[in-house]
């Protein structure tokens, strides 16, 4: 009853988007409900099982009870679980990582270049770092 449908625009750009995680945050602020930023923006960015999760917890939230697949998992919007069950020939480059990781509302709403390059370099370092382990494990 306290968030009205009427309220929260219709649409998916980003603005909109924003405006209505923000009305809900408050909403979520007010009842003393601690939802993780980390969901929300995964959520707004369209990041693979973001918005699944989120709803998970808030189920959570809201009736006190545990979700079994939530227990002990860690918050991953990256696509590294999808790479690993590939073959090698299959798996990314350095520079498909980048954009299957980053996506473009990450980057309007980030203007600074100096974090979006860091978020590039750490999607980079991920990369490599799982192209190290793959030729540690299988020299061939």
């Amino acid at each position: 009853a306290e968030i009205r449908s009427r309220a929260c625009g219709t649409g998916s750009s980003l603005p909109t988007k924003l405006s209505n995680w923000a009305r809900l945050q408050r909403f979520f602020a007010k009842h003393n409900l601690s939802v993780a930023q980390e969901l929300i923006e995964g959520t707004i960015h369209c990041k693979p099982g973001a918005a699944e999760r989120l709803v998970q917890d808030i189920y959570s939230l809201l009736t006190n009870r545990c979700i079994k697949s939530l227990q002990d998992r860690e918050i991953d919007f990256t696509d590294y679980c999808y790479q690993t069950q590939l073959p090698m020939v299959a798996r990314s480059t350095a520079s498909k990582a980048i954009k299957n990781n980053i996506r473009l509302t990450e980057i309007m709403m980030e203007p600074s270049v100096t974090i979006n390059r860091q978020k590039a370099n750490a999607v980079i370092n991920m990369h490599m770092r799982m192209r190290m382990q793959e030729r540690e494990e299988d020299p061939r």
